[in-house]
C-alpha cells in the first residue's frame, strides 16, 4: 500500500514530503502486529541501523539523533524511535489512537526479571492525560481513553539497570492486546469512580488506590505542578489515565508471555453486582462464622499450630479460590489485612507493612518514595473478625479501603520525613533495662503512624547509612487509626 504523508519533527527543522512503500497495512490491525513483530529479539539501537526506509534527509538534519533519544530523562524517546523508525509516522500529540485507521494505539513499555526470577512490569502504563474540564461531560463507551485503550499494540523491552545506554534495551514481545469482557467491566467502574471525584470538585484528592485497574497516575514535570478543576478553586495535580503497574504486571506474565498459567477467578460468571460489592456479599455469608467452624468449612481440619496467614487463606476460600492468588486481586493489588476487635470495641494491634531499608530511605525524596508509592496505589481489603464473650474470633464481614488523601499526604508525610531526618542525622540508640530505645517516630507522636522493628530478632538487620548494623524496622498503622477507619457496623 502507497502511503504519503508530511513528515515533521515538532517543529524544529521545516516540513518535508516523502513517499514510501509500507510493509503493513495501516486499516488491519493483524498487519501492523504482524509487521511488528519482527522488532522481537532487536535493541533500539538494531532498529535505528536497520532503517533503510527511515528518513535520511530528516535525520541527518537533526543532530545527535540518537544521543537525544537515549537521554534517561527524555520521556517517549523509545517510544519515538518505534514510530519515526520502523513504522516511519510522525511522532505527534494527536489525541487519536497513532494508528487510527485500525483503532490501535502503539505503547512501548518496559519489564524487568526480579531477583527472584519473576517477571513484573516496571511501570504503570500510562494511557493519556485526564482533562478535569472534558472528562466531566464523557461517558466511558464514547470517552477519549476508551478510544486509546481498547485496542493497543504492546512493545515490552526488557529493563536491565546495568545497561547504561538505554537503546541497548532488547525489545523482547510484541502482541495486541485488549481488556477482556470482564476487566472491561472493572475499568469501566474505576473511570466513573475517578469521574465521580472530579464533578464534586475532589480532583485534589485523586488517589490510584481509589481504583481497581484503572489509575488516575501523577503526571507533572515536578511535584509542585497544579492545574484547574471545574468545581473547586483548589488546585489539582496534573493526573493521567493509566493500567497501573499491578495490572499491566498480570497482562504481562498471562496475556503476552507464552505457557504461563492464569490464576483464579474470584467472579466465574456475570453479576449485576460490582467486583467490590460481590466480594463483600460473599464474605458476609459467613457473618458470625467463628474461625473454628470456617476451617471445618472450607479447610476440612484444625490446625494444632494456626498459620499466621490463617485468616487470609480463608478469606480465599470463602471466595472460591484454592490457591492464594485471585486473579482480580493481583490486577488490583488489592493487599488483605486481617483486623481482630476487642470484646471491648478496641484493637490491640497496630497493622505493618514491609520492612524499609534505611539507606535507601535517606535517598528518596516524599513524593517518589516507596512508602508513598505503596499507600497510595494500594487497595486493601479489610476483613474483620470480633472476639465473643467466650473470647472466641468471629468474622464480622469485610470492607475495602485506601488511605484517605488528607491523611497520607499530611500525618504520613510527617512521620516519613523525620524518619528520613532521624536517619539523615544519626539514629540516636539508648538501653534500658537491657533493652534498645531509638528517636523514631512513636505511636504518641502522630495520630495515623509510627516507626518499630519489624524484624524476627535482633540479628534480622540493615544497616544504617553511617555503617552500624541495626534491627529492621517498618512503618505501622495505630490501632486506633484503624479503629477509626472501620464500618460502624463491626462495632456492634
Amino acid at each position: 500500500m502507497k502511503t504519503e504523508f508530511v513528515y515533521f519533527r515538532r517543529g524544529r527543522i521545516g516540513a518535508v514530503k516523502m513517499e514510501y512503500l509500507t510493509e503493513y497495512d495501516e486499516t488491519n490491525p493483524q498487519s501492523i502486529e504482524l509487521y511488528a513483530q519482527r522488532m522481537i529479539g532487536k535493541t533500539f539501537a538494531d532498529i535505528c541501523r536497520e532503517d533503510s526506509l527511515g528518513m535520511p534527509e530528516i535525520i541527518s538534519r537533526i543532530s545527535n539523533y540518537e544521543i537525544l533519544h537515549e537521554n534517561r530523562n527524555r520521556k517517549g524517546g523509545l517510544g519515538e524511535i518505534i514510530e519515526e523508525r520502523f513504522f516511519h509516522y510522525s511522532c505527534n500529540n494527536d489525541s487519536r489512537p497513532d494508528f487510527d485507521k485500525a483503532g490501535v494505539e502503539l505503547k512501548v513499555t518496559p519489564y524487568k526479571i526480579n531477583k527472584n526470577g519473576s517477571i513484573v512490569a516496571k511501570e504503570r502504563l500510562i494511557l493519556t492525560m485526564i482533562d478535569y474540564d472534558t472528562v466531566v461531560n464523557e461517558t466511558f463507551e464514547e470517552s477519549h481513553l476508551w478510544k486509546k485503550s481498547s485496542l493497543i499494540l504492546l512493545v515490552y523491552y526488557l529493563y536491565q539497570k546495568e545497561i547504561q545506554n538505554r537503546l541497548d534495551y532488547k525489545i523482547n514481545y510484541v502482541k495486541l492486546f485488549s481488556p477482556s469482557k470482564q476487566d472491561i467491566e472493572i475499568i469501566k467502574h474505576d473511570f466513573e469512580i475517578i469521574v465521580r471525584k472530579v464533578k464534586e470538585g475532589r480532583a485534589h484528592e485523586l488517589s490510584e488506590g481509589d481504583t481497581l485497574y484503572l489509575g488516575a497516575a501523577p503526571k507533572a514535570a515536578t511535584s509542585q505542578n497544579r492545574r484547574g478543576q471545574p468545581f473547586s478553586e483548589i488546585p489539582a495535580k496534573p493526573r493521567a489515565f493509566a493500567f497501573k503497574n499491578s495490572y499491566m504486571t498480570y497482562v504481562l506474565n498471562h496475556y503476552i508471555i507464552p505457557g504461563k498459567d492464569t490464576y483464579e477467578k474470584v467472579i466465574k460468571e456475570e453479576t449485576a453486582e460490582s467486583f467490590e460489592e460481590y466480594v463483600v456479599h460473599k464474605i458476609e455469608m459467613y457473618s458470625n462464622y467463628s474461625i473454628r467452624d470456617l476451617c471445618k468449612k472450607f479447610l476440612e481440619k484444625e490446625y494444632e499450630k494456626r498459620p499466621k496467614n490463617l485468616e487470609a487463606i480463608l478469606t480465599y476460600r470463602i471466595l472460591g479460590i484454592k490457591g492464594n492468588h485471585a486473579e482480580e486481586f493481583e490486577k488490583a493489588n488489592i493487599v488483605i489485612k486481617t483486623i481482630r476487635i476487642g470484646q471491648n470495641n478496641k484493637i490491640r494491634e497496630s497493622m505493618s507493612f514491609p520492612a524499609f531499608r534505611f539507606k535507601e530511605l535517606v535517598m528518596e525524596e516524599w513524593e517518589n518514595s516507596t512508602f508513598e508509592a505503596y499507600l497510595s496505589e494500594t487497595r486493601f481489603l479489610f476483613v474483620v473478625y470480633k472476639y465473643d464473650e467466650h473470647n472466641e474470633l468471629r468474622l464480622k464481614g469485610c470492607q475495602f479501603w485506601n488511605m484517605p488523601y488528607q491523611d497520607l499526604n499530611m500525618e504520613v508525610q510527617k512521620v516519613w520525613k523525620r524518619t528520613r531526618q532521624v536517619l539523615t542525622e544519626g539514629l540516636e540508640i539508648r538501653q534500658r533495662n537491657g533493652r534498645n530505645y531509638n528517636n523514631f517516630p512513636k505511636a504518641s507522636d502522630n495520630p495515623v503512624c509510627h516507626v518499630r522493628p519489624h524484624a524476627s530478632n535482633a540479628k534480622d538487620t540493615y544497616e544504617l547509612p553511617d555503617g552500624r548494623p541495626y534491627p529492621k524496622q517498618c512503618f505501622w498503622l495505630n490501632n486506633h487509626y484503624i479503629l477509626k477507619q472501620l464500618d460502624a457496623r463491626f462495632l456492634k
